[in-house]
């Protein structure tokens, strides 16, 4: 597989119209909790166990500088690279390729449940991938929200084909099929699931079993991110959306609301409850969404 520097994110006027978003059905079909079970390997490990990008709900995600520090710290020699993640910023998941394809060592690729988008990008990365037999790779061309005159989505638009096409030479370069075709699969938006992505090229072999465990995960941020997208999706402004949340939050008593909810009282004797899924919901249902 050749060495390629790619692109990071394009600079100027398009950035501060456009972000690069987790598709929702990527969210939809993402279970958190599966992650890597305990083995002699950890301490030359790293995990992608979250969003693409800096996740702005819970601070956390998996940035280019958090993966640059994990290189520095383990130094030369073999990594292994454990990946369940839904994507998100393509900029970032670009940089983190660039980023494990000059580290001095062998990468070993581990995906553990789901690498979508961004994060079938940074798969790709890989010496040596390994894909769990339930396990989905899922590509497609950039995602994104964008905002301005038809002048300026052209624009847009235009921008984003550079990065689509180095996508679509990653997966061919992965592969060793044509780039034609790598990109009339992310036109398609295409889930590859474990065996398939063998026999594509995309994985190089399945991952045992017993590598592979599930937890309770981040259930509460899955949730917040997915009503989020839905709320974008219905035509809701991000300011206005993350505002409904956190009023949300605070109604479901979500510790990281600012309503009642929130043990600011380090002397309380009363136990938190994090809410589920279900309880934000529920506290959706008493707000009014104006129709747009």
């Amino acid at each position: 597989m050749t060495i390629k520097k790619l692109p990071g994110a394009p600079e100027g006027r398009v950035c501060a119209g456009v972000s690069s978003q987790i598709q929702p059905r990527a969210l939809d079909r993402w279970n958190p909790g599966v992650r890597a079970a305990a083995n002699d390997d950890a301490d030359r490990s790293i995990s992608v166990y979250d969003v693409i990008g800096q996740d702005y709900w819970t601070g956390e995600g998996v940035t280019a500088k958090r993966i640059a520090g994990a290189l520095r710290s383990l130094g030369k020699g073999p990594v292994v690279v454990n990946i369940n993640s839904p994507g998100g910023d393509m900029f970032e998941g670009l940089a983190i390729y660039n980023l494990l394809r000059e580290h001095d060592g062998e990468v070993t690729v581990k995906v553990l449940g789901l690498a979508a988008s961004a994060a079938s990008v940074i798969a790709m990365a890989g010496d040596t991938v390994q894909i769990a037999r339930a396990g989905f790779l899922m590509i497609h061309n950039a995602w994104v929200v964008a905002a301005g005159n038809r002048n300026d989505l052209r624009e847009y638009a235009e921008t984003l084909e550079p990065f689509d096409r180095a996508m679509a030479d990653i997966y061919a370069a992965r592969t060793g099929q044509d780039q034609k075709a790598m990109a009339k699969l992310m036109d398609a938006e295409t889930w590859i699931a474990g065996s398939d992505a063998i026999e594509g090229g995309f994985a190089d072999e399945l991952l045992p079993t017993d590598q592979v465990e599930r937890g309770a995960g981040k259930t509460s941020a899955s949730a917040v991110r997915r009503i989020e997208s839905a709320l974008r999706a219905s035509g809701m402004p991000k300011s206005e959306a993350m505002q409904l949340i956190s009023e949300l939050k605070s109604s479901a008593g979500d510790p990281a609301g600012s309503g009642a909810g929130d043990p600011t009282d380090h002397g309380q004797e009363t136990p938190v409850v994090i809410p589920t899924e279900a309880d934000y919901l529920a506290a959706l249902k008493s707000f009014s969404i104006p129709n747009r």
